[in-house]
């Protein structure tokens, strides 16, 4: 079982002090691993290597549902993830993606880590 951001953040705050904080790759790991890779598709999610910048469902050895499908003209961008990492559903009502970050700095944090990601 994965942990959650709330105890990632307190573990990170009992072992490094206030001064050190979760990075995006940290939270990445801890929230978004456990479906997604950074190579190769899993049964259920896509990779996320060379998300930012990419068509939304356009890998074409993966099946997306039909609500990002709704979004292909779309292009996954700052914008655009932080509003479907803020609420999944909001962004694409009956995506499979669930949970999401609804904390904005850990949101932006996944976010940068992902744009290091080619």
């Amino acid at each position: 079982m994965r942990p959650t951001l709330p105890l990632l953040a307190a573990a990170v705050a009992m072992v490094g002090g206030p001064a050190l904080a979760a990075t995006g790759q940290d939270l990445f790991n801890a929230n978004c691993a456990d479906c997604h890779t950074l190579d190769a598709n899993s049964d259920s999610a896509p990779s996320l290597k060379g998300v930012v910048g990419r068509k939304i469902a356009s890998l074409a050895n993966f099946q997306y549902s039909d609500a990002l499908k709704a979004k292909q003209g779309q292009v996954w961008n700052d914008e655009t993830l932080n509003a479907f990492l803020a609420n999944p559903q909001g962004f694409a009502k009956g995506t499979t993606m669930f949970g999401g970050a609804p904390d904005p700095t850990q949101r932006q944090a996944i976010i940068d880590y992902l744009k290091t990601v080619k």
